[in-house]
């Protein structure tokens, strides 16, 4: 589980339930395991291939960034909705450090060390990969939605509250470099 400490272990750590933090960390072990991409990696390439070959902002910030944002969101809806509208916690934060766990598959490096979609990311996209993975390691079907229905294919089906937190929490910090209008 070191790998997945050394990228997420304060993020991990805010996962009260043990269980579900070891399934959250193995999935991510299991990840690195079947990919092209080492840890170090993470912190080296762009987030998204989307936006461009000068993006600076690397995939773990940008990951950080939306489990932060996930979790700021989740406590103030639980704080200020009365019980109404809730967010358990433990599985807004796996899903958030789980959404994008399927791009470890999806990309590969070119001869230069830069991320491209690979042969299998253009048959099978990171919320299905991740899903997988995630199966495999046992994680709730509560949080395999998350990861399921963050992305746009999440715009077919109803999510719950944590999938909309962590859907906008990703789209919020996505769609700002890819077309923000700049005057």
């Amino acid at each position: 589980m070191e790998k997945a400490t050394s990228l997420w272990g304060v993020e991990l750590n805010w996962i009260e339930n043990e269980t579900l933090r070891k399934q959250t960390a193995a999935t991510w072990e299991l990840a690195l395991e079947r990919s092209v991409l080492k840890a170090e990696d993470l912190n080296r390439i762009p987030f998204t291939l989307l936006c461009g070959p000068d993006l600076k902002v690397t995939f773990m910030d940008h990951k950080r960034s939306v489990v932060h944002i996930a979790r700021d969101a989740g406590n103030k809806i639980n704080d200020m909705y009365h019980g109404e509208l809730t967010c358990d916690m433990d599985v807004l934060i796996a899903g958030a450090i789980l959404a994008d766990v399927g791009k470890l598959l999806e990309y590969e490096l070119d001869a230069n060390g830069k991320a491209i979609q690979g042969n299998y990311g253009k048959y099978v996209r990171h919320p299905f990969s991740g899903v997988s993975i995630a199966e495999q390691c046992g994680v709730s079907a509560a949080v395999c939605h998350i990861i399921a229905a963050h992305a746009g294919e999440g715009n077919m089906i109803k999510r719950t509250t944590e999938a909309y937190v962590v859907h906008h929490a990703d789209f919020m910090t996505f769609l700002p470099f890819k077309e923000r209008l700049e005057v």
